[in-house]
Protein backbone atom coordinates (compact mmCIF):
# COMPACT_ATOMS: atom_id res chain seq x y z
CA UNK A 1 0.00 0.00 0.00
CA UNK A 2 2.78 2.48 0.91
CA UNK A 3 4.47 2.19 -2.56
CA UNK A 4 1.10 2.74 -4.36
CA UNK A 5 0.49 6.28 -2.40
CA UNK A 6 4.21 6.73 -3.24
CA UNK A 7 3.88 6.23 -6.64
CA UNK A 8 0.28 8.07 -7.04
CA UNK A 9 0.24 10.52 -4.23
CA UNK A 10 -1.15 13.17 -3.06
CA UNK A 11 -3.10 15.60 -5.57
CA UNK A 12 -1.37 18.65 -6.22
CA UNK A 13 -4.41 20.61 -7.24
CA UNK A 14 -5.58 21.71 -4.09
CA UNK A 15 -2.09 23.54 -2.99
CA UNK A 16 -1.98 24.92 -6.52
CA UNK A 17 -5.98 26.27 -6.00
CA UNK A 18 -4.59 27.10 -2.35
CA UNK A 19 -1.75 29.24 -4.36
CA UNK A 20 -3.91 30.67 -6.61
CA UNK A 21 -5.86 31.95 -3.80
CA UNK A 22 -2.43 33.65 -2.26
CA UNK A 23 -1.49 35.22 -5.18
CA UNK A 24 -4.96 37.06 -6.02
CA UNK A 25 -4.63 38.56 -2.06
CA UNK A 26 -1.62 39.91 -3.73
CA UNK A 27 -3.46 41.29 -6.58
CA UNK A 28 -6.19 42.30 -4.16
CA UNK A 29 -3.21 44.55 -2.23
CA UNK A 30 -3.28 47.12 -5.63
CA UNK A 31 -6.37 48.86 -4.75
CA UNK A 32 -5.96 50.49 -1.47
CA UNK A 33 -2.38 50.98 -2.43
CA UNK A 34 -3.76 53.12 -5.51
CA UNK A 35 -6.59 54.41 -2.48
CA UNK A 36 -3.53 55.53 -0.28
CA UNK A 37 -1.85 57.41 -3.67
CA UNK A 38 -4.72 59.22 -4.31
CA UNK A 39 -5.13 60.11 -0.83
CA UNK A 40 -1.49 60.67 -0.20
CA UNK A 41 -1.27 58.71 2.45
CA UNK A 42 2.39 58.16 2.20
CA UNK A 43 2.90 55.86 5.01
CA UNK A 44 -0.07 54.17 4.72
CA UNK A 45 1.65 52.85 0.99
CA UNK A 46 4.57 51.64 3.07
CA UNK A 47 2.31 49.80 5.54
CA UNK A 48 0.04 47.84 2.91
CA UNK A 49 3.49 47.50 0.81
CA UNK A 50 5.10 45.20 3.76
CA UNK A 51 1.59 43.56 3.94
CA UNK A 52 1.83 42.88 0.08
CA UNK A 53 5.05 42.09 1.05
CA UNK A 54 3.89 39.41 3.32
CA UNK A 55 1.47 37.67 0.91
CA UNK A 56 3.81 37.15 -1.76
CA UNK A 57 6.57 35.84 0.74
CA UNK A 58 3.52 33.40 1.83
CA UNK A 59 2.64 32.79 -1.84
CA UNK A 60 5.97 31.47 -2.13
CA UNK A 61 6.08 29.25 1.09
CA UNK A 62 2.92 26.84 -1.11
CA UNK A 63 4.91 27.67 -3.64
CA UNK A 64 7.86 25.89 -3.08
CA UNK A 65 5.65 23.03 -0.84
CA UNK A 66 3.97 22.26 -4.30
CA UNK A 67 7.50 21.51 -6.18
CA UNK A 68 8.75 20.08 -3.21
CA UNK A 69 6.08 17.59 -3.88
CA UNK A 70 6.05 16.79 -7.66
CA UNK A 71 9.69 15.18 -7.86
CA UNK A 72 8.03 12.23 -5.70
CA UNK A 73 4.68 11.78 -7.83
CA UNK A 74 5.87 9.37 -10.71
CA UNK A 75 1.60 8.96 -12.05
CA UNK A 76 -0.30 12.16 -12.49
CA UNK A 77 -3.08 13.16 -14.76
CA UNK A 78 -1.11 16.52 -15.88
CA UNK A 79 2.47 16.84 -17.45
CA UNK A 80 4.99 18.48 -14.55
CA UNK A 81 6.13 20.73 -16.92
CA UNK A 82 2.76 22.62 -17.33
CA UNK A 83 2.24 22.87 -13.51
CA UNK A 84 5.90 24.43 -13.12
CA UNK A 85 4.87 26.72 -15.80
CA UNK A 86 1.56 27.29 -14.15
CA UNK A 87 3.55 28.07 -11.06
CA UNK A 88 6.21 30.53 -12.67
CA UNK A 89 2.93 32.35 -14.09
CA UNK A 90 1.44 32.67 -11.18
CA UNK A 91 5.04 33.73 -9.32
CA UNK A 92 5.02 36.61 -11.59
CA UNK A 93 1.56 38.01 -10.75
CA UNK A 94 2.17 38.36 -7.31
CA UNK A 95 5.80 39.56 -8.19
CA UNK A 96 3.97 42.38 -9.92
CA UNK A 97 1.77 43.09 -7.43
CA UNK A 98 4.41 43.52 -5.16
CA UNK A 99 6.65 45.48 -7.49
CA UNK A 100 3.53 48.09 -7.53
CA UNK A 101 3.29 48.62 -4.12
CA UNK A 102 7.50 49.11 -3.95
CA UNK A 103 6.96 51.58 -6.90
CA UNK A 104 4.68 53.31 -4.97
CA UNK A 105 6.98 53.68 -2.00
CA UNK A 106 10.17 55.27 -3.67
CA UNK A 107 8.77 58.18 -4.78
CA UNK A 108 6.01 60.73 -3.24
CA UNK A 109 4.38 61.18 -6.17
CA UNK A 110 1.19 63.17 -6.41
CA UNK A 111 -1.49 61.45 -9.11
CA UNK A 112 -3.20 63.57 -10.99
CA UNK A 113 -6.62 64.19 -10.43
CA UNK A 114 -7.54 63.44 -14.18
CA UNK A 115 -5.80 60.13 -13.79
CA UNK A 116 -7.17 58.66 -10.44
CA UNK A 117 -11.38 57.47 -11.91
CA UNK A 118 -9.26 55.92 -15.08
CA UNK A 119 -6.47 54.18 -12.73
CA UNK A 120 -9.60 52.32 -10.84
CA UNK A 121 -11.39 51.36 -13.55
CA UNK A 122 -7.95 49.76 -15.52
CA UNK A 123 -7.16 48.15 -11.87
CA UNK A 124 -11.07 46.76 -11.79
CA UNK A 125 -10.47 45.17 -15.21
CA UNK A 126 -6.87 43.50 -13.65
CA UNK A 127 -9.43 41.69 -11.35
CA UNK A 128 -11.95 40.65 -13.87
CA UNK A 129 -9.18 38.55 -15.35
CA UNK A 130 -7.39 37.23 -12.30
CA UNK A 131 -10.68 36.53 -10.72
CA UNK A 132 -11.50 34.18 -13.91
CA UNK A 133 -7.61 32.58 -13.15
CA UNK A 134 -8.90 31.95 -9.82
CA UNK A 135 -11.95 30.72 -10.59
CA UNK A 136 -10.99 28.39 -13.23
CA UNK A 137 -7.73 27.26 -10.99
CA UNK A 138 -10.14 26.07 -8.28
CA UNK A 139 -12.62 24.31 -10.55
CA UNK A 140 -8.91 22.29 -11.68
CA UNK A 141 -9.57 20.39 -8.16
CA UNK A 142 -12.67 19.01 -9.01
CA UNK A 143 -11.82 18.92 -12.95
CA UNK A 144 -8.66 16.54 -11.93
CA UNK A 145 -11.29 13.67 -10.34
CA UNK A 146 -12.64 13.34 -13.64
CA UNK A 147 -9.95 12.58 -15.43
CA UNK A 148 -9.59 16.08 -17.17
CA UNK A 149 -12.89 15.59 -19.57
CA UNK A 150 -16.81 15.62 -19.80
CA UNK A 151 -18.80 19.30 -19.48
CA UNK A 152 -16.81 19.69 -15.90
CA UNK A 153 -13.53 20.59 -18.72
CA UNK A 154 -15.62 22.45 -21.22
CA UNK A 155 -16.73 24.44 -18.23
CA UNK A 156 -13.32 25.52 -17.29
CA UNK A 157 -12.10 26.43 -21.14
CA UNK A 158 -15.17 28.69 -20.70
CA UNK A 159 -13.66 30.26 -17.75
CA UNK A 160 -10.38 30.60 -19.47
CA UNK A 161 -11.43 31.75 -22.56
CA UNK A 162 -13.86 34.38 -21.14
CA UNK A 163 -9.77 35.32 -19.20
CA UNK A 164 -8.49 36.23 -22.24
CA UNK A 165 -11.18 38.37 -23.78
CA UNK A 166 -11.13 40.33 -20.31
CA UNK A 167 -6.99 40.35 -20.46
CA UNK A 168 -7.27 41.73 -24.38
CA UNK A 169 -10.53 44.42 -22.34
CA UNK A 170 -7.25 45.52 -20.09
CA UNK A 171 -4.66 45.89 -23.22
CA UNK A 172 -6.81 48.81 -25.09
CA UNK A 173 -7.57 50.48 -21.17
CA UNK A 174 -4.00 50.52 -20.96
CA UNK A 175 -3.36 52.32 -24.54
CA UNK A 176 -6.04 54.54 -23.68
CA UNK A 177 -4.41 55.10 -20.34
CA UNK A 178 -0.70 55.56 -21.46
CA UNK A 179 -2.63 58.30 -24.32
CA UNK A 180 -4.45 60.39 -21.14
CA UNK A 181 -1.13 60.47 -19.18
CA UNK A 182 0.91 61.72 -21.94
CA UNK A 183 -1.50 64.03 -22.73
CA UNK A 184 -0.75 65.51 -19.24
CA UNK A 185 2.75 66.45 -20.87
CA UNK A 186 2.12 70.08 -20.48
CA UNK A 187 1.09 69.74 -16.83
CA UNK A 188 3.72 67.63 -15.43
CA UNK A 189 7.53 66.94 -14.93
CA UNK A 190 9.45 64.19 -17.03
CA UNK A 191 9.99 62.26 -14.40
CA UNK A 192 6.35 62.01 -13.13
CA UNK A 193 5.39 60.93 -16.39
CA UNK A 194 7.98 58.12 -16.27
CA UNK A 195 6.40 57.29 -12.81
CA UNK A 196 2.56 56.65 -13.93
CA UNK A 197 4.12 54.81 -17.04
CA UNK A 198 6.03 52.27 -14.42
CA UNK A 199 3.00 51.99 -12.57
CA UNK A 200 0.72 51.24 -15.60
CA UNK A 201 3.30 48.80 -16.93
CA UNK A 202 3.37 47.08 -13.88
CA UNK A 203 0.06 46.45 -13.52
CA UNK A 204 -0.82 45.76 -17.32
CA UNK A 205 1.86 42.83 -16.62
CA UNK A 206 -0.76 41.66 -14.26
CA UNK A 207 -3.25 40.64 -16.33
CA UNK A 208 -0.84 39.30 -19.01
CA UNK A 209 0.78 37.01 -16.50
CA UNK A 210 -3.01 35.81 -15.44
CA UNK A 211 -3.52 35.22 -18.90
CA UNK A 212 -0.42 33.19 -19.43
CA UNK A 213 -1.05 31.01 -16.37
CA UNK A 214 -5.07 30.50 -18.38
CA UNK A 215 -2.52 29.26 -21.25
CA UNK A 216 -1.11 26.60 -18.77
CA UNK A 217 -4.26 25.22 -17.24
CA UNK A 218 -5.55 24.97 -20.87
CA UNK A 219 -2.38 22.84 -22.14
CA UNK A 220 -3.19 20.65 -18.80
CA UNK A 221 -6.83 20.26 -20.37
CA UNK A 222 -6.49 19.67 -23.48
CA UNK A 223 -3.18 17.40 -23.41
Amino acid sequence: MGIVQDLFGKSPFGLLAEHSKKVHECVEMVWPLLEALVQEDYPQIHVLQDKTSKLEFEADAIKHSIRKQLPRRYFMPVDRVDIDAFLHCQDKIADNAEDFAVILTIRKTRLHPVLHEKFFSFINQIFQVTGALLTATVQMQSLAESSFGGAEAAEVLKYIEGLGEEEWKADRMARKLSVDIYNLESELDPITIMFYEKMLITLGQIANEAENAGDMLRNMIVK
